[in-house]
């Protein structure tokens, strides 16, 4: 992680990584906000690490971000530098 020694919290990641994929999308914070059905101040609390999204809103921002939940939390991993956790035989 280049020396970084103070990994983002999973708050924080999920900001960025909201931002990034809106940006990409080339959507405005209110443009994604009509599209999940929230608020466009949501929207900036949680692009900022202010707010935490329920699960419900993480499926509803993924939705409208044309984009697997899954792949949303996956990435978050990636940029907070998560552990990985690795299960043994069930």
């Amino acid at each position: 992680m280049l020396g970084n020694t103070n990994p983002l919290s999973p708050c924080a990641a999920f900001g960025q990584i909201l931002r990034d994929l809106r940006r990409e999308r080339g959507l405005s914070q209110e443009a994604l906000a009509l599209e999940a059905g929230l608020q466009r101040n949501y929207i900036s609390l949680i692009e900022r690490g202010v707010n935490q999204p329920t699960i419900t809103t993480v499926f509803k921002l993924a939705s409208a971000l044309a984009i697997r939940p899954s792949e949303v939390i996956a990435r978050v991993e990636r940029r907070a530098n998560y552990p990985s956790i690795t299960l043994g035989r069930l």
